[in-house]
């Protein structure tokens, strides 16, 4: 096969490269004439042709100099090995972009404030070690004294959000509104309580049965088919309310008990309590849950009525 030698005008046509480009990679040693003109210019063989090809290639992708030298000229790394390693690179810069977005988009939606704003993209930027501290401490504080309960413990892992390696922009959103629950003080006292209360029940009639489970399994029905909380068909759901809360609470049903399981029942209540559920199912990509809201309400009311 004949070969050609072409000056560096020529080469820079073929390569799409400028003459100043070509003379750089020339001088740091990327790419070499092949001979001189007795005058002194450069000429280059078809072999500065591909190798320039892939330098530029290679440049466009974003590699530098250095490693297109180690895989172009010192054949320290192989082509698989840098292009792994950017590959990986690039999926971080990509992550980091998504987060930017995401952060944006949430700002934009909520109209934040600029501190508002610097608090989302910190709480959303945790490393992975950091995020594992912030749910840890929110846990150990929610079930201080309780995580050795059989079925709390059970209850605790339904409540540990776990964001996925390469999360999406609405996973990240929900994350950063879900880190600032997990620091609410108030949130946390009430979620303490809560879990206290239930693991008593449990210590004096046997197996745990969630409160807000029945709830939804007693009050749900009759809120499904329009039954007013002072519909006198109203009464046999607060009875089987008032039954299992006397039950579990050790003490007979009356007004003050009725009033109490109201009180408690609207404790519950707490729009951070469904916003927390909410966040954690897109955090953890589970299933929308059903607010609890509608049925304690309704309940509150009936329970109210059935004792002036």
């Amino acid at each position: 096969m004949e070969s050609h030698n072409f000056p560096i005008g020529e080469l820079a046509r073929r390569t799409g490269l400028t003459v100043k480009a070509i003379r750089f990679y020339s001088d740091t040693g990327i790419v070499v004439p092949a001979c001189r003109t007795p005058a002194g210019y450069r000429l280059y063989g078809t072999d500065a042709v591909a190798r320039l090809a892939l330098v530029r290639t290679l440049r466009e992708l974003g590699l530098d100099l250095p490693t297109i030298r180690r895989v172009v000229v010192d054949r320290e790394v192989s082509m698989a090995q840098v292009a792994a390693a950017h590959a990986e690179a690039l999926d971080v810069q990509i992550r980091t972009l998504r987060l930017r977005r995401s952060m944006l988009t949430a700002a934009a939606r909520r109209g934040s404030t600029p501190e508002e704003l610097d608090l989302m993209h910190r709480l959303a930027t945790l490393s992975d070690a950091e995020r594992r501290r912030l749910v840890d401490d929110f846990l150990a504080t929610v079930f201080e004294g309780l995580d050795t309960h059989p079925v709390l413990a059970g209850v605790m892992r339904s409540l540990t959000p776990e964001l996925p390696d390469d999360p999406s922009a609405e996973q990240i959103q929900a994350w950063a509104e879900l880190a600032e629950l997990l620091q609410d003080t108030a949130f946390r006292t009430r979620l303490h309580a809560m879990a206290e209360d239930l693991a008593g029940q449990d210590a004096r009639t046997g197996p745990l049965r969630v409160l807000a489970e029945e709830v939804r399994r007693l009050a749900g029905p009759a809120l499904d088919e329009g039954v007013a909380p002072t519909d006198p068909g109203a009464g046999p759901v607060v009875t089987a309310l008032v039954t299992q809360y006397a039950r579990s609470t050790d003490r007979p049903d009356d007004p003050g008990l009725r009033r109490r399981l109201a009180a408690h029942l609207e404790d519950m209540n707490d729009p951070r309590r469904d916003d927390y559920l909410r966040l954690l199912a897109v955090v953890n990509a589970w299933p929308a849950p059903e607010s609890l809201a509608p049925v304690l309400e309704w309940s509150v009311r009936a329970l109210t009525a059935s004792a002036p």
